[in-house]
């Protein structure tokens, strides 16, 4: 469904706000609807002032979960390259492969969890006293970089000369790049003009300005967000240009089919200079290296399962089928 409604709005035959219209009122009486769909019907009453029973409701896809994340140890849930640090659940990468099915969330948050809070205090004990110590230097640097956006310096520091940006319209700009351009059905062509927006857009979040005082301040909040829904942006897009199939959650127009080499390939983002900031301008290179990672393969067994030739050589290789 979320297919189709990308389709229609590509098409030009989207709705207002870019979605569709979804009409219940004229394929079930009233009554019924109340009672199949009572939240439905009260949300879009209350919310959008919506009698979904005489009326159309205008709907369209979002984002319901992540599969991406963090690199992490599979046994300890260990952040590789990060000491001490542990991630687990939605937050994690690599545990549901290419489409997280119903319900693994809860099993994913049980299992890792666990294993995350266990191995976490496992090394917290382990250092014995001798706790790493931050250097002043990069806790004065990360401060400063926080306290930016209060700064009329970042009116005119280069190279990203210019007047102040607001952050909620650099949010907003980022949230409808992303949704247009890497999308639900993606193409090399949009995904690099994703990237070109990318890159204009790192250099106007070095001068996100805001008001107002440090307490209670959400546009000073989305001001510092900003630098990481950039990365994370960019992240998203590159691995998606890279891979040149359609498997799972993601999907390219431009290769439609599963690609038997990318089946054990994941790819791994890293900031190419940590220490810079925002402002690499240009797309093709932005702030990301991106690496490939060949997995372990999966159990032939298991593999067999939902894979026909897999199948067909695994039980050759068993001796159970000529």
């Amino acid at each position: 469904m979320a297919r189709a409604i990308n389709a229609e709005v590509k098409e030009g035959r989207g709705s207002p706000h870019g979605g569709v219209f979804l009409d219940v009122s004229t394929r079930m009486p009233a009554e019924v609807i109340k009672r199949r769909l009572p939240s439905m019907y009260h949300q879009f009453k209350e919310l959008a002032d919506v009698d979904i029973t005489a009326e159309a409701m205008e709907v369209g896809p979002t984002c319901h979960y992540v599969m991406g994340g963090i690199a992490v140890e599979s046994d300890t849930a260990a952040a590789r390259g990060v000491p001490g640090l542990y991630a687990a659940g939605e937050v994690a990468g690599g545990m549901h492969g290419s489409n997280r099915l119903g319900g693994n969330s809860l099993s994913d948050l049980l299992v890792f969890g666990r294993r995350a809070g266990w191995h976490a205090a496992e090394y917290a004990a382990g250092l014995a006293g001798a706790r790493p110590v931050v250097d002043d230097s990069l806790i004065d640097s990360a401060a400063a970089e926080a306290l930016r956006p209060f700064s009329a310096e970042a009116e005119i520091e280069e190279p990203a000369g210019g007047p102040p940006e607001n952050p909620y319209t650099l949010h907003q700009e980022l949230q409808q790049t992303m949704n247009d351009l890497v999308g639900i059905i993606r193409r090399e062509t949009e995904m690099k003009q994703a990237l070109e927006k990318l890159a204009e857009l790192r250099v106007r979040a070095r001068r996100a300005g805001v008001e107002g005082h440090r307490q209670f301040n959400p546009g000073w909040h989305l001001a510092l967000d900003l630098r990481n829904m950039l990365l994370v942006s960019e992240c998203v897009a590159r691995a998606a240009l890279e891979r040149t199939e359609s498997r799972g959650g993601h999907t390219r127009e431009d290769h439609p089919s599963m690609d038997r080499k990318w089946r054990p390939v994941n790819l791994l983002c890293a900031l190419t200079d940590p220490t810079g900031g925002l402002a690499a301008t240009d797309p093709v290179r932005g702030q990301i290296t991106l690496t490939r990672e060949t997995t372990e393969p999966v159990r032939a067994d298991l593999l067999a399962l939902f894979d026909k030739e897999e199948l067909v050589k695994y039980l050759a290789e068993e001796e159970l089928y000529e």
